[in-house]
């Protein structure tokens, strides 16, 4: 197994965001599904085509510029494929990068590069995508104390990568499932109040009294009227759920410090650098992951027959 990925310093970075790595089985893992997908017995058209011994050069390629991100899943996913390989990382994750620049090389057999292709092209592609697109989001709201976090509405099964990317261009990572925070949405409240409104903070405050001290409480309210009886339970964020940006600022100045604040709804490339201006802490957008249009990023390749 022969990889070289270069050290990712904060200088390398378009931001100063530490960027820890990927976890190697859960990469592992993913690669796995997708090849026993794309090639469950596998390439015939490279084992038919190619001669067993031929080796090729090949070079990850930008076909228009952004951010990169999954140079541990490209090489992961060319050592699976040969594990003698040399996979090299040219452009560090997080860094920004021109069209027509190399970011990753690997030589190595030509039926394994070439049955290795699609998926590294896939993932890479899709969380390059995702790092280009939270680097522009995150660019409308420096200056201001916000921060834009990503939220559930990921790939299935893809999350921790899609996630990774979130943080390579610049952005943050909201609770990573269902298991690591309490977050009470409106259906939630319904269920819990019986729909008596009054209720409303003694069944959050018996909720907030269960919870070990590690775990984050996060409610969401859709009104105004709703901030003053979820801040007397105690909970640790608030999200103003669509609100517009007056409402925002007048739902800050009522949580006055108490608790954070996140803004979700509503939110596009239009919009963010406004909302952020209303003084919240948090602004979550599912976009940076939902809707993201793969990057153009290609497979230059060279084949040596021997």
């Amino acid at each position: 197994m022969n990889a070289v990925v270069p050290a990712v310093e904060a200088t390398d970075l378009h931001t100063t965001a530490w960027l820890p790595p990927l976890p190697g089985n859960a990469v592992a893992e993913i690669l796995l599904r997708a090849f026993a997908e794309d090639a469950p017995y596998g390439d015939i058209t490279s084992a038919t085509l190619l001669p067993a011994e031929a080796r090729a050069t090949a070079w990850l390629v930008a076909r228009e510029p952004g951010i990169f991100s999954g140079g541990e899943v490209f090489t992961a996913a060319m050592l699976l494929q040969d594990p003698g390989a040399h996979v090299e990382q040219l452009t560090a994750d997080g860094a920004r990068f021109a069209a027509g620049e190399r970011l990753m090389s690997v030589t190595g057999l030509a039926r394994a590069v070439l049955t290795a292709e699609r998926i590294a092209l896939n993932l890479t592609q899709r969380m390059s995508a995702i790092a280009t697109q939270t680097a522009q989001y995150a660019a409308l709201i420096e200056g201001t104390k916000a921060r834009v976090t990503d939220t559930r509405k990921t790939t299935p099964g893809l999350r921790i990568l899609e996630r990774y990317a979130v943080r390579c261009g610049g952005g943050h990572n909201h609770r990573f499932s269902l298991s690591d925070a309490v977050l009470a949405k409106d259906n939630h409240l319904a269920v819990l109040t019986g729909g008596d409104t009054t209720k409303l903070t003694a069944a959050l405050a018996a909720v907030r009294a269960q919870l070990p001290h590690t775990v984050h409480f996060e409610v969401e309210v859709d009104a105004l009227e709703q901030v003053e009886p979820v801040l007397a339970a105690g909970v640790d964020t608030i999200m103003l759920d669509n609100f517009s940006n007056a409402e925002l600022v007048e739902g800050v100045a009522l949580v006055a410090g108490r608790a954070l604040v996140e803004a979700s709804g509503n939110v596009n490339l239009s919009t963010i650098a406004g909302i952020a201006r209303t003084g919240v802490d948090i602004i979550s957008v599912g976009a940076l992951t939902h809707s993201v249009r793969a990057l153009d990023l290609g497979l230059d390749i060279a084949v040596e027959l021997q």
